[in-house]
């Protein structure tokens, strides 16, 4: 097997998706590859995001506008480089999260793409599909799903 040499990770300000952040920076390291971590996003004005947060609460965590989605990067890179990544790339894309994966993944040329397990066992995961199971499913090379829950 040879070595990752760019590794695609996606992150949605979660707890969950910081862990893995943190893996694929851990895997970035052993591999000496490029980390580039990606945050997909919808523009939302205020009176949505409000609404969001008074429905979700703690799940409120998605992404809906480009200053919460640069936020989410800087964090994630923190963590990344604590985790020990090196080369490390950010990238906020506008759409929804297992295109912009795919997406992002064809164009900075990822030899693996890491995610979190979150959403594969939940009911809305199960009846909607879940970001993980669909980029597991679509992708051209190796996904990676870190158990995080």
């Amino acid at each position: 097997m040879t070595a990752y040499e760019t590794i695609l990770v996606g992150t949605d300000g979660s707890e969950s998706s910081y862990v893995a952040v943190e893996r694929a920076a851990a895997m970035a390291r052993v591999n000496v590859a490029r980390l580039v971590i990606l945050c997909a996003y919808e523009p939302a004005d205020r009176r949505q995001v409000l609404a969001a947060q008074d429905t979700l609460r703690d799940e409120a965590h998605q992404v809906v506008g480009s200053a919460p989605a640069e936020e989410t990067l800087r964090t994630a890179r923190e963590r990344a480089t604590r985790a020990g990544g090196v080369d490390i790339g950010t990238t906020a894309v506008r759409g929804e999260p297992v295109a912009a994966l795919l997406d992002g993944a064809a164009q900075h040329k990822a030899t693996l793409i890491v995610v979190g397990n979150r959403g594969l066992n939940t009911l809305a995961g199960r009846l909607l599909g879940s970001v993980p199971a669909e980029v597991a499913r679509k992708a051209d090379g190796d996904v990676l799903i870190v158990h995080t829950t």
